[in-house]
């Protein structure tokens, strides 16, 4: 397994989709590395030399793309702000509820988890 800026990148895929194991990678920025790379679109990222994995970071890190750690906590301090500064969307957030309008008296259920049901009375 090719270790690349932290993460372990799986054998027998493409490279294009390799890369997408590395958090904050998708689909966009992969091509985009392998075409500034001119690799073979069928080119595996077990047969990645040293040299190409190295080219590959820097590429990553000359782009200034936030990946991994970095890009976690810039999402998790975005929403801590949200919070902070108690606007709709924190609360909707502190709460566990859809953020972006969506309605709750019926559907929601995986904002809101499973269906917890109330109390009935049976007859004894």
């Amino acid at each position: 397994m090719p270790r690349l800026l932290g993460v372990d990148i799986p054998n027998n895929k493409r490279t294009e989709y390799a890369l997408r194991y590395i958090y904050g990678i998708g689909p966009t920025r992969s091509k985009q590395i392998v075409d500034d790379m001119k690799l073979d679109p069928a080119h595996r990222s077990h047969e990645l030399t040293e040299e190409q994995l190295n080219q590959i970071s820097e590429i990553i890190v000359t782009n200034q793309w936030k990946i991994e750690g970095d890009l976690r906590r810039e999402i998790a301090s975005n929403l801590k702000r949200l919070q902070a500064i108690q606007c709709y969307r924190g609360l909707r957030h502190r709460r566990g509820l859809p953020v972006r309008g969506q309605r709750t008296s019926t559907n929601a259920r995986t904002r809101k988890g499973g269906r917890k049901t109330v109390g009935v009375l049976t007859k004894k």
